[in-house]
This record gives C-alpha cells, structure tokens and sequence, in this order.
C-alpha cells in the first residue's frame, strides 16, 4: 500500500497522481494545529485553506480515488504531521511513502528528516505546479553579483514563448511597460462589481474556533468570498480578464478609501494552493491581448508578476533558505505596535491598508509595499516580527513568495540582495498615488510639529541615520544630494521629530 501527502496548498487536479484511481494507494489530507498555529493566522485563511482541501478531498473520492482525510475535530488526529503520518502508515500497513515537494523550507525539512526515518521507501515529487525547479533561477543568475529581476523576467519570457513575436522580439517593441502602469485612479473607470462566488462556512468557522485555533480578522465565514476550487477560480479567472485586466495596467499602483479591489485580479490565493496553474492564468491574459481585449501593457504589467515576480522570488527563497529570514541589515527591532492588529491609527493611509487587510485578508502589493511596510521600514521595526505578520495576515502568504517580499523587497533587510534600493518614501508619493491623505489627522506637507505627517520627518531621519550603508547606492544620490543641502538646524529638528514618533510609534 502506498500512502500519498497532499499539504494544503497542493490542490493542483492536473497533477499526474490523479491519472487514474488505484486501489493500493491512498491519498492523505490533513488539518493540523501544527499549521493553523505555526503564526497567528487571519480567520479567512485557515477557512479558505480547510474548505479547499475539503472540497478538493471529496472530487477525489469522486473521482474515484482512495483519500483518508483528517479533520481538525477527528478524534484520531495527532494535530502534527509525523504524529499522524506515524499512526496512517501503521494503520494501513504502509510499504510506500510519498509527498510531493512542499513549498515552505520549514516542512521541506520536517518532511525530508521524516521520510529518511523510515524503514520502508519513501520519496518526494514535484508539485508539477511552477514553470521553474527550485534551483534554476540560482543557475541564470551563477555568477552574477545582482539577481536584477528583469534579467530573469526576460529569460522566462524567451524560453516560455510568451509576449514574444515571431522574431524573437517583445510584444509592443519592449520588454517593460512598468512607465505606463503608474496613474493614480480619480474615480473612473469605476471598479467591476465584485464577481466572487459566496460560501456558507459557518458551520466550519465553529469548528476551527472549538478546536483552540487561534486567529485574527474578521471570518465572513457565512459569506465567504474566495473560489475554493479549479472550476470557480477558472470562473474568476474569466471574470478579471473581461472586466478588470483592460484598467489593470494604468491602475495597478493606485489606491484608494473608495475601491480596495479596483483592477486586481484577487487570484492569488487560487494559484498559491494550486487550484489555478500559473500557464493557465498566462496563456489566458496573453490570448486577452492577442485578441486585442487589452492593451500591451495590461497584459505584459500582470504576466510580470507571475511568469517574472512569482517565479524569481520563488528561486531567491530557495537559494537563501535557511537563514533568509533572521536577516536584519538595519538592526531594527521595534515590536510591531498593537494597530497591526486593529487598524486603529491615526495615518490614514495606515489604517486603509491595515483596515482592508483585516477585513478582506487582502490587500494589493502597493498598500503592502508602499504604506505598511514603507511605514515599517522608515519606523524601525523588527523585520522578523513584520514577516511573521504579514505570514498571518494574507490570504494568498506562504512563505516562499512572502518572505522574500517582506525581508528584501519591503524591509531591505538583506542589504541590497533582491532590492537595487529601500522602497520608501515621504507623504509626497502616497498623496499622489492615492486618496488616503485627505482628511487625514496629519498634514502630508508638514515635516514638523506634532500634526505633521510621520512619514515625512521619518523619511529623511532614515536615509541621514543610514549614510554608511545607503550613500554609496546609486539610485539614491539624489536623496544624498538634498540631505547635504539642509542646514544643520533643519536636519536636526527633522532628527527629533523622528525620534519622538519612533519613541511614540503606539500612538500614532
């Protein structure tokens, strides 16, 4: 008998185990307090996860397959898994096991010390999920001193025909349309109507809370919003390329009070558990453009994020596990404040993208990059504790695309390893970018006194506090140039303020 792992992010129906039903296999699922509590988990991404898998457990019985599935209130569950691996090879006299190739290092781990304990053979497959193996963004970047993201974009582009002419050229003359993807929105187009399917899951919530899972957020369970299989994410799918991918591109950088979805896909979560393949979600917004249903840069702004971001940090994670996520190249270590938990701040912009987090378990990589963790960064905050929330808080986290998001892109905690520079910035971009700043408590154009926006003093505290690392980096000599033109009374008064805010960061 041969026992089979599926994790809860390996929901992938295309996957060559599923070619046939087989009576001397079983399939094994598993809800454990081992993952529910690894971080402190939004409501909606323990209830997403639990009634995927479910979902995914039960098309598989009819389909015809064998599946031992544990949920989180079975009474023989162990709540880890090699407990319970322990007891379901015991329990159908196992002479097989197999798992496929988990995404996080931790289980990578904890799963490979597992099967090599075994006394009878045991082997890992590939998830049949990415358009790269683990290692191969390591090999296109040997002996390269920077992993430059579009070098690897451009390669995957190349290799995978896509965007691509039938001259090896680059749809639309270029390779980037990043320059016309950056138009804050003023209210039109207005966002697509919100096309998700609703779930009732409230009998599962009351599960989840009686088993002594913690979490955060707001649950929604009895109007559950996100496609919790292939045939409803093909659906959402569908819906985003007609109705929202022809404003993605000029939109993808705005935010606002008014629409938190505005043009973005919300497809996340259905690629990260695999019920939606990255070629699948490609080749459909590549045919959106050849049919001429969206403009070249929609197209190419969204495939980048999948066949260039989401593969390039992929490899980035795997070549710097472990220890990627102890990295802490500014020394911060401030406690994340308590309004991470209740978007109760008096930055407005703060407490929009905190507020949509905590309501939606969602918000789009702007508000993540470029509020909260531009925030964070400018503030001092221990990067580690930042990482384990934004683990927690996202819908679509785990830890392979999230931690390099986090550590390098946002905290620049690793130096310059992803990054070319610190995302940050004063009120300036946000106000250009969004809404948030008006009828804010704190004036976007003030630098100083206490109704002064933080980011502002913060902003030029951060570069002048980190000379010896930054001032060297290129892309920053204009920020160095307008540092040594201040007088030595403004650079001063700029360093009180910025230490008073960090000192009162609770309060804010």
């Amino acid at each position: 008998m041969r026992l089979k792992l599926l994790l809860g992010d390996q929901l992938n129906h295309e996957h060559s185990w599923f070619t046939r039903p087989q009576d001397d296999q079983v399939f094994v699922m598993m809800e454990v307090r081992q993952e529910t509590d690894y971080v402190l988990h939004h409501a909606q991404k323990i209830i997403a996860i639990f009634a995927a898998m479910r979902d995914f457990a039960g098309r598989l019985r009819a389909g015809g397959h064998r599946v031992h599935y544990l949920a989180i209130d079975d009474a023989d569950n162990r709540q880890s898994l090699p407990d319970n691996l322990d007891y379901l090879l015991s329990h159908y006299g196992a002479t097989e096991f197999h798992w496929q190739a988990p995404d996080e290092w931790r289980l990578d781990r904890q799963l490979a010390d597992y099967g090599a304990a075994l006394s009878i053979p045991a082997s890992m497959d590939d998830t049949e999920h990415f358009y790269t193996m683990r290692d191969e963004a390591a090999r296109i970047f040997e002996g390269r001193n920077s992993w430059l993201m579009e070098h690897f974009y451009r390669r995957m582009r190349s290799k995978h025909g896509v965007l691509m002419s039938e001259t090896g050229k680059p749809a639309g003359g270029q390779w980037n349309f990043d320059h016309d993807n950056r138009e804050a929105w003023k209210g039109l187009p207005w966002e697509p109507s919100d096309w998700r399917g609703r779930h009732d899951h409230s009998a599962l919530w009351d599960t989840i809370q009686a088993s002594g899972a913690k979490s955060f957020g707001e649950p929604n369970a009895d109007n559950f919003a996100w496609p919790l299989n292939h045939e409803e994410a093909m659906q959402h799918l569908d819906n985003f390329v007609e109705q929202a991918l022809p404003h993605f591109g000029r939109f993808q950088d705005a935010m606002s009070v008014k629409a938190w979805r505005l043009f973005h896909s919300l497809l996340s979560f259905a690629m990260n558990v695999k019920l939606l393949s990255p070629r699948t979600v490609v080749e459909r917004v590549e045919a959106a453009w050849r049919d001429g249903a969206v403009p070249v840069a929609s197209a190419e702004g969204y495939i980048r994020q999948i066949l260039g971001w989401r593969e390039y940090v992929r490899g980035v994670y795997w070549h710097r596990m472990p220890g990627y996520d102890k990295l802490n190249a500014f020394g911060h270590n401030t406690p994340l404040p308590w309004w991470f938990w209740d978007g109760k701040t008096r930055m407005r912009c703060v407490a929009a993208a905190i507020g949509q987090s905590l309501e939606h378990a969602h918000t789009h990589h702007i508000n993540r990059l470029m509020v909260i963790g531009n925030f964070a960064l400018l503030a001092g905050l221990s990067p580690e504790e930042l990482h384990r929330w934004y683990l927690g808080i996202y819908i679509d986290a785990f830890e392979w695309v999230e931690l390099p998001n986090t550590l390098g892109m946002s905290q620049f905690a690793d130096g310059g390893l992803l990054a070319t520079k610190p995302y940050v910035s004063s009120a300036a971009y946000i106000d250009r970018m969004s809404d948030y700043c008006k009828g804010c408590h704190y004036d976007k154009k003030a630098r100083l006194g206490e109704r002064a926006c933080p980011y502002n003093a913060l902003y030029w505290d951060f570069f002048d506090r980190n000379r010896d690392k930054l001032a060297g980096n290129q892309r920053l000599g204009m920020v160095y140039q307008q540092l040594r033109r201040m007088d030595d009374g403004a650079l001063a008064a700029l360093r009180e303020r910025a230490a008073d805010l960090r000192a009162r960061v609770q309060e804010l």
